[in-house]
């Protein structure tokens, strides 16, 4: 990190999370690629794979709000690197499991329920550290490269995995996953800090410039001066919580992340799936058009995240964020309704792919609200709502194989559309110029 430019520090490290997100989706969605292998090997049907795609999620939604309470205790530094090493093991473990044991079914539920606690810790950490490291106007920007990783580890899964699995067998991209999550942890433990007070390498301008315009935490402590005190514990656990869930803005974000995590998931756990399944294409052709919905999603989040920025500069977070936010979602659903009934293979998987792109144009919309009104404990806060999200996707990794059982696949893309309007309306009650604890003061 010596020859980065002076007042590039903040963008390096927000780069980094980019990668560590990246690589935290790989390990997360290869099962879903992996998983036909799986269920030859273990005797799993179709649902019973849900209910092991359903446990990551279930797990991963349950510790959302402690691993943000952790991130605000402990600070992101520490927090992301015990949760890389800790997801590298059950990784490892899901690749351990012999293929002669009798009963596969609940041990691989209880492996991908604590690897999704592990993964828990990664976005409530991030905007840990957006809240104390990017001022309030740059942090759509910020938030959408950080989300880019998503569909770039999506992205890269299809064609990563399928060469392993094609070559050394279904369990070789869990070892290698494993292996790349330990090595992007390190360098983030080595390069990163909590604060960029705490930083050598930030310049006096860099640090002046993100104290000017970070939000102040508390009407009494507002300086540029002022730090958040990560590990001094100065407002109970027991205190935030209460504020959280009386945030009738919080409580909106969260609803609609629900609803925001049931579409997004469909993608993650399903499509490789539906593309085989339901439109009958090939191992390669799958593959290939499984890549474009996460590469829809690099590029909408960096742009959602920027426009998101540009029009809260020009009309307020009113417009830039909440505003941006409910066209994205309700755009999603028309897209999925269009895309869902295409008789073209390769036009459905182009025009679905637009619609989560669609959907991540609303991404930074979410973090950067709640990196605003969370102030201080902004982890915890975006933990919540993040919970909220992990549940709509744990909620679609089960009911979507049913209803597409039941009623074909049509009908679990219209109920995803359904969701996804509903999502993009609560956004009009979200009030996202207030912050927990400070009542009637608004944030700059």
């Amino acid at each position: 990190m010596a020859d980065l430019p002076a007042g590039r520090v903040r963008w390096f490290l927000v780069f980094w999370l980019f990668v560590l997100g990246a690589v935290s989706y790989l390990d997360r969605v290869n099962i879903s690629i992996a998983g036909s292998a799986m269920m030859g090997e273990y005797h799993l049907t179709q649902v019973q794979l849900g209910s092991i795609f359903s446990a990551f999620l279930i797990g991963y939604a349950l510790f959302q709000t402690p691993g943000g309470w952790l991130a605000d205790r402990l600070g992101p530094r520490h927090v992301l690197t015990i949760g890389v090493v800790w997801w590298g093991v059950f990784t490892a473990l899901t690749a351990s499991l012999p293929s002669t044991i009798g009963r596969a079914l609940p041990y691989l539920i209880v492996i991908r329920m604590l690897l999704g606690a592990g993964e828990a810790t990664i976005y409530p950490a991030c905007n840990k550290f957006v809240s104390q490291w990017v001022p309030s106007q740059e942090r759509g920007l910020a938030n959408g490269l950080i989300f880019a990783g998503v569909g770039a580890g999506t992205a890269s899964a299809p064609i990563f995995v399928t060469y392993l699995m094609v070559h050394y067998g279904w369990r070789s991209p869990f070892w290698a996953s494993t292996v790349l999550g330990l090595i992007v942890g390190l360098v983030w433990y080595i390069t990163a800090r909590d604060v960029p007070e705490q930083h050598p390498l930030v310049s006096p301008a860099e640090l002046s410039y993100i104290q000017h315009y970070r939000i102040p935490w508390s009407p009494a402590n507002s300086t540029p001066d002022s730090l958040p005190k990560t590990t001094a514990g100065q407002e109970s656990f027991r205190n935030s919580w209460r504020q959280i869930v009386s945030s009738k803005s919080l409580l909106a974000v969260t609803i609609s992340y629900f609803c925001f995590g049931y579409v997004a998931w469909i993608f993650f756990s399903w499509f490789y799936i539906y593309l085989a399944k339901a439109r009958g294409l090939d191992l390669k052709s799958s593959a290939f058009y499984s890549t474009l919905p996460p590469l829809a999603i690099v590029v909408c989040s960096l742009c959602g995240g920027a426009l998101s920025d540009a029009m809260a500069k020009s009309y307020g977070k009113r417009i830039g964020r909440c505003g941006m936010a409910c066209f994205a979602l309700v755009l999603a659903a028309v897209i999925l309704v269009v895309g869902s009934h295409v008789a073209s293979a390769p036009l459905a998987s182009i025009l679905l792919s637009g619609g989560v792109g669609a959907l991540y144009l609303a991404q930074s919309s979410y973090w950067s609200v709640t990196a605003d009104i969370g102030g201080k404990s902004a982890g915890l806060a975006s933990g919540f709502m993040n919970m909220g999200g992990q549940l709509g996707g744990a909620l679609t990794a089960w009911l979507t194989p049913v209803i597409a059982q039941r009623h074909g696949w049509t009908s679990s893309f219209l109920a995803a559309a359904i969701l996804s309007c509903i999502g993009g309306v609560v956004w009009l009650v979200v009030e996202p110029d207030h912050r927990l604890g400070v009542a009637g003061k608004p944030s700059r």
